[in-house]
């Protein structure tokens, strides 16, 4: 991963993950504990350092307190892109997304739609008559130059909204977009 070159805190990358991966994305340390299997003592030295340098803001809701990336922060979309690019959302993009039939839209689900990196990159296509064997040959060339195991299912747009209802899921590419 281009990220442990130049970062050597794996508890670091893991935040920049979690937080600049997918807008909004929001968490408390002890949540983060279980997600990481890490010490609250490094996560919240992480949490502090970034919310110090502004990168992360913080507010209380009850007893907990939640992060989230800071959206105002100058170098918040470029984070962001660095992240997107490091996990390999954008080859993903113009590797497998572009030109496999009538495809309408295009998502992240499962762990990674929530911010974890799992390894493994979960796709659901959104369309009709997709080239099943063309995105096959893209996905074995994606998984190649992002050293990731990518998954994928097609679905019809009734079928997204309801196996994916209840969800969290990362819109990654639109027809009309």
């Amino acid at each position: 991963m281009m990220l442990e070159t130049i970062i050597s805190s794996k508890t670091r990358i893991k935040l920049l993950i979690k937080f600049f991966l997918i807008e909004g994305n929001r968490s408390y340390l002890r949540s983060l504990e279980r997600e990481f299997n890490e010490s609250t003592n490094s996560i919240r030295i992480e949490l502090n350092r970034f919310e110090e340098a502004g990168l992360l803001i913080s507010n209380l809701e009850s007893n907990r307190k939640y992060y989230k990336a800071n959206p105002r922060h100058p170098l918040y979309k470029d984070i962001m892109n660095i992240v997107r690019k490091t996990v390999g959302i954008d080859q993903i993009i113009d590797k497998v997304i572009s030109k496999v039939g009538d495809l309408i839209s295009a998502y992240i689900i499962g762990d990674f739609a929530t911010g974890i990196d799992s390894g493994t990159i979960e796709l659901a296509l959104v369309g009709k008559n997709i080239d099943t064997e063309f995105i096959q040959i893209l996905v074995k060339k994606a998984e190649e130059l992002i050293d990731r195991k990518i998954m994928y299912m097609i679905l019809t747009p009734g079928q997204l909204d309801y196996f994916f209802k209840e969800k969290p899921i990362l819109p990654i590419w639109g027809a009309d977009s």
